[in-house]
């Protein structure tokens, strides 16, 4: 008898055996990398894919979404079908099940799966009423993505079974053609270009004379200053605050300086249909209770796009009769406002400004679904479908609109927006997505929770590098169909010994020096890695003696004089700024290649630490003549420059932590 259960015992488990090895034969191997999450989490689902059957997700637990989407797009060209799920079910169970769902080439959903952890420590199938089994209830082709559903609770491994024929994808090399002066933008207020306690319509030449040290400006321009009223427009001068917009716009248009106007923030006449428990001048950009994925909710700030672009952009033919200009004098002999059209003053407008605030809660966030939503409405009006004064590019095809800064940087955002438009706004002639804006956009400051303090910008920050980040984002910019150029709108370092986010003295290096090494360091960096414009945050500290985060953070001092880093910045442009990054020629120390307008080579050395390092090196200049040395020099208007000896086509050089220039020329 027991040789008979012996028996038995050992055929059910090489029968099982079998069976799983046949199951496993199937298994599809999906690229982790693709998956890509629409909420704020700071944990991905790669544990669900590890093999691992202990390994838990985390990320439900700490996203402002209590039930979002996980997205694995396929390529062009590539087939999958799924006939077997199994997820293996491990401690606790849901109250909202977690789901699986594909979407075909028409865009429906389909559920494939639900798991509600009502198990404990087993595989578990499709179907929670039979668990034992695998297989799907249909299989489906011309699947276009795998989604997720998270539900209050994951499985801990998922096997998805069938066939899959993937395709590679192709990559585009990145070439730099952006040269050095747009890598020294800086984030600025209007109050930043005139004396308000004097007069806050007219420019005031010191602050001018500060701002031009920089290679452009972001000016953030709060919606409310524009349209104090709904519908009723103002410009020069401004209802709310007295501001003249034209004449700053002039200013830096005269000044050949990089123009970005980022349109932020909520009047008060929006922000009034919201409870007051819930109002905050930076919620979503919409009426309270308004759909955020349907774009008809965005129409107040997309009309507030068109009459910018309008008045702004370049194009002279606009019909007047859409412009809503308030004439309307404040006072007796106040300046009335008039109608203009085709200014040619601003050549960027940005979307808002970092719309994934998750510390601030839902009432400020939007998922990259919603944000392109969001965006195709402030593009074109959403294909023109708005009206006619609806969206900037129905006021000027040209303008170029810039998608907000996104301020925790992953791809999974920008990843998110771009299938939004797949299949919302569908594709172009040429086969390129119809997308809703022209530049990609994040913000990163480098500092590292566990030190308390900023680091330099080419050590890891928070378990990531911005050389890794602007790589991944400036990868999906390289796209073959559409191509797109990658900004950093803000970066930066504080000066305030309590900040998290503080530069830090550097054996005899203050705090402003260190400051400037890093932020020129920065730029040098984003330049290397394919990333086009960087806009440091900020022209002036906020509240400098409060030690919070960003406030401290500027590159001029109170009375407008110049700290270390804006010397650095305006020394560079002045010699360097039409000079355009080649290749790296080595890593530790960094020696970068940049090529000038008149056949020159520039050489950019230094190392990239914070430990005060210093050494010599060597460079081998064939056929190169009459090398000269560069160095930043605080409180100079331009850099020390010495000539230098070339011995059997190899020079000697110094070097630091702050950046050195060496200049050839190549005749």
């Amino acid at each position: 008898m027991k040789n008979l259960i012996f028996i038995i015992i050992v055929f059910i488990s090489c029968s099982g055996y079998q069976s799983y090895e046949k199951l496993n034969a199937n298994k599809i191997k999906l690229d982790s990398s693709r998956w890509y999450q629409m909420s704020h989490t700071e944990t991905g689902v790669l544990e669900l894919f590890d093999e691992k059957l202990s390994s838990t997700v985390e990320v439900g637990k700490k996203s402002i979404i209590s039930n979002y989407e996980i997205y694995y797009p396929l390529l062009d060209g590539e087939t999958i079908i799924i006939d077997q799920i199994r997820m293996y079910d491990g401690q606790g169970s849901n109250t909202i099940p977690f789901k699986i769902f594909i979407i075909d080439k028409n865009w429906k959903r389909k559920k494939l799966a639900e798991f509600t952890g009502s198990n404990y420590s087993k595989w578990v199938g499709p179907n929670p009423k039979n668990p034992d089994n695998f297989k799907v209830d249909s299989v489906y082709k011309d699947v276009k993505f795998i989604v997720l559903q998270s539900g209050d609770g994951f499985p801990t491994e998922i096997d998805f079974y069938g066939t899959y024929k993937r395709v590679e994808p192709t990559e585009v090399q990145k070439i730099q053609n952006s040269s050095l002066k747009h890598f020294f933008g800086v984030n600025a207020f209007e109050w930043d270009f005139v004396d308000a306690k004097k007069d806050s319509y007219s420019l005031d030449q010191k602050r001018t004379d500060a701002i031009a040290s920089f290679g452009g400006v972001r000016h953030y321009l709060d919606w409310e200053r524009i349209e104090q009223k709904e519908g009723s427009y103002t410009f020069n001068p401004v209802h709310n605050g007295g501001w003249n917009y034209d004449a700053i716009y002039s200013f830096l248009k005269l000044s050949q300086k990089d123009v970005l106007i980022c349109l932020k923030t909520v009047p008060k006449w929006m922000l009034e249909t919201y409870p007051t428990q819930l109002r905050d001048n930076e919620n979503v950009p919409s009426r309270f209770g308004k759909d955020l994925s349907n774009p008809a909710s965005y129409v107040e700030q997309a009309r507030a796009a068109f009459q910018l672009a309008a008045r702004y952009g370049n194009n002279k033919s606009i019909d007047k009769s859409l412009i809503k200009i308030n004439s309307a004098p404040r006072w007796n002999n106040d300046i009335p406002n008039q109608i203009q059209i085709g200014l040619g003053l601003v050549q960027y407008l940005e979307c808002d400004n970092e719309r994934d605030k998750w510390w601030k809660g839902r009432k400020a966030y939007q998922t990259g679904r919603e944000y392109a939503a969001n965006l195709s409405a402030f593009y074109d009006g959403h294909k023109k479908t708005l009206g006619k004064d609806v969206g900037a590019k129905n006021a000027d095809p040209s303008i170029k609109i810039v998608m907000a800064g996104l301020a925790d940087p992953t791809t999974d955002y920008l990843r998110g927006m771009i299938d939004w438009c797949r299949e919302f706004r569908g594709y172009k002639k040429d086969g390129s997505i119809d997308l809703c804006w022209d530049v990609i956009n994040f913000h990163y400051y480098t500092n590292e929770t566990r030190k308390g303090r900023g680091v330099a910008p080419e050590l890891i920050s928070n378990g990531k590098f911005a050389d890794s980040l602007a790589t991944a984002f400036v990868k999906i910019g390289n796209s073959k169909l559409n191509p797109l150029p990658v900004w950093v709108t803000e970066a930066g370092y504080d000066l305030h010994p309590s900040s998290p986010n503080k530069s830090i003295p550097i054996k005899d290096k203050n705090v402003m020096q260190t400051q400037a090494d890093w932020l020129l360091r920065t730029s040098l960096l984003y330049a290397r890695r394919g990333v086009e414009k960087v806009f440091f945050y900020q022209l002036r500290d906020d509240n400098p003696e409060s030690g919070s985060i960003y406030a401290s953070s500027g590159l001029l001092n109170k009375d407008f004089s110049k700290r270390p880093s804006a010397d650095y910045m305006r020394q560079t442009i002045q010699l360097f700024g039409d000079f355009v990054y080649v290749k790296t020629i080595q890593s530790d120390p960094i020696v970068d290649l940049y090529r000038g307008p008149q056949n020159q080579d520039l050489y950019i050395s230094y190392y990239p630490s914070e430990e005060g390092k210093n050494g010599q090196i060597e460079l081998t200049l064939p056929n190169k003549k009459s090398p000269i040395q560069y160095h930043p020099v605080i409180g100079a208007t331009t850099m020390s420059s010495k000539s230098i000896n070339i011995e059997n086509g190899k020079i000697k050089v110094e070097v630091s932590e702050t950046p050195t220039f060496v200049l050839v020329s190549n005749n």
